[in-house]
């Protein structure tokens, strides 16, 4: 995987998507495998999350855009079923493959 992008750009792609005031609190490595082999390997960052109505943390991460320079940036929200960066991760995935299905 490439580089990734700095923490303070996250936060931005968090409090622009989300609202309220991220501060990070860690960096996670995960890995997401399906049959052994890896669907998604990279750093998960974990922001607490103030002033939001319902969520107090989010997770978010970026990944480079396939044929560009430009990156996309993912920012879940810690509620529902997403109670960890692995979660995350997998909603998101999830979410993706909606996406292009729906195309």
């Amino acid at each position: 995987m490439t580089s990734e992008a700095p923490p303070v750009e996250l936060k931005h792609a968090i409090e622009s998507q989300h609202g309220g005031t991220a501060t990070l609190v860690q960096s996670v490595p995960v890995r997401e495998a399906f049959n052994d082999n890896p669907v998604w390997e990279g750093v998960v960052h974990v922001f607490d999350l103030a002033g939001h109505p319902k969520a107090t943390r989010a997770y978010a991460w970026s990944s480079p855009v396939e044929g560009s320079s430009k990156r996309r940036f993912f920012a879940v929200l810690h509620m529902g079923g997403i109670k960890s960066p692995l979660d995350a991760v997998r909603a998101a995935i999830v979410a993706e493959h909606r996406e292009k299905k729906d195309r």
